[in-house]
């Protein structure tokens, strides 16, 4: 398994990023926003808006569109908040209910992949989205096929060398979030006297790595005594692993733990076993409310507007398309006020206004990291103060595949 993500990293950035240009921010807003709704304002203080895409007088009518998600929206996690994005689109354009068909639940096998997508496009779709990592080699068989249909596949990395002008990758600079919301956990294990961290890690992809090694400097730059222990479930989504290596990690010493995995499971056992829990793809509060500070979240709507649009008026849709915290595609959930540290929502902002204004980075040394190359071979990064590695310079999927120091993988 290892060897298949050095081969997704040795790709993603040997690959160059083709496509139109990225959708501007719209920066006119209103003002003054809660400090938990951080996401959308940027160093002046002024509120953010979405992604600009003019949707004005556009014509939906002819558009079909159709979804293929590894869950459903039960997970309340990945599918769930992917979902609410559809939801969002649809609202925004005034689509009608018959205008979305969703595949909930189909696994990472191409067989199943294919099934789903000729079945939207028997059924009229003329833009289908895919959103796990394991669908993307089938959605491109499909879209060979039929060059008449617009693809869309989140977090993969192969459209730029696939040569279809009808298939595209999506996601987006989530790291950021997770650096603020390792901010949130690193005060809070400065408060609670116990700098090791703990995380639930779906998967060992470039993808799960970047995510959580952003989470973890996030957490160092305002603790330098952190360190971090990695649980691997080897699925996207399985509650009960999910729940086993949250508990093994805190059985382990962790007093805050965070995830990249799909169910609130983390969550809830956090909650049970009186540690502290920072979220991934919706807020947790409802289900841990003495444990789940925050969430690292998506709207995805931002994107499936401007795709859907990008169709409706016959325009190319981007190759590879990343948004970040800028134009509101990355977020942070509400702060739980009754359980913060103290200082945290100053602490949050003030980096999250430094990562707008260039003088913040999310992957800044001094740090030493290894990981491996499409060949298996061990190969390190160093990074010295004042340097830093820039993610999703290349295509829109990550590309950080090192394990840190400080960092510590104990299972899988």
């Amino acid at each position: 398994m290892r060897k298949i993500i050095a081969v997704i990293l040795c790709l993603v950035m040997a690959l160059g990023l083709v496509g139109c240009n990225q959708p501007a921010a719209n920066n006119e807003g209103d003002g003054e926003k809660e400090v938990k709704k951080l996401a959308f304002k940027d160093a002046m203080g002024t509120e953010l808006g979405s992604v600009h895409v003019e949707t004005e007088g556009v014509d939906y009518s002819a558009m079909k569109i159709g979804f293929i998600h590894i869950s459903d929206p039960s997970d309340m996690g990945y599918t769930y908040n992917h979902n609410n994005g559809t939801e969002k689109m649809k609202a925004t354009l005034g689509l009608s209910d018959e205008q979305i068909i969703n595949k909930f639940n189909i696994p990472e096998d191409n067989a199943q992949v294919i099934q789903a997508a000729n079945e939207l496009i028997a059924d009229g779709c003329n833009l289908i989205f895919a959103t796990s990592f394991g669908h993307e080699s089938g959605l491109m068989e499909v879209a060979k096929e039929h060059p008449e249909v617009q693809f869309c596949h989140a977090t993969g990395y192969q459209a730029s060398s696939a040569g279809l002008a009808n298939f595209h990758n999506y996601f987006g600079r989530i790291y950021e979030a997770r650096y603020l919301s390792g901010i949130v956990a690193g005060l809070k294990a400065k408060e609670i006297g116990n700098n090791v961290l703990g995380y639930v890690a779906a998967m060992p992809f470039a993808e799960v790595i970047s995510g959580f090694t952003a989470f973890y400097l996030g957490a160092k730059s305002v603790n330098p005594d952190v360190t971090m222990k990695v649980m691997y479930t080897d699925s996207w989504n399985d509650p009960t692993k999910e729940a086993q290596n949250a508990n093994a990690l805190i059985d382990a010493g962790c007093g805050v733990i965070s995830q990249h995995c799909d169910s609130t499971a983390p969550a809830t056992a956090a909650e049970e076993k009186g540690a502290f829990h920072v979220g991934y793809n919706s807020g947790m509060i409802d289900v841990a409310p003495n444990a789940s500070l925050t969430s690292a979240i998506w709207d995805w709507s931002q994107y499936l507007v401007y795709a859907t649009t990008c169709v409706a008026k016959g325009e190319a849709i981007d190759t590879d398309w990343m948004g970040g915290l800028y134009d509101g595609v990355c977020l942070l959930s509400d702060l739980n006020e009754n359980i913060l540290a103290e200082g945290t929502a100053d602490a949050v902002k003030a980096a999250y206004n430094g990562i707008l204004d260039g003088s913040v980075h999310v992957f800044a040394g001094p740090y030493h990291g290894e990981g491996v190359d499409f060949s298996g071979n061990t190969v390190t990064i160093d990074k010295a103060e004042g340097e830093w590695y820039e993610e999703n310079e290349v295509v829109s999927a990550p590309s950080f595949n090192y394990i840190i120091d400080g960092v510590e993988v104990i299972g899988e």
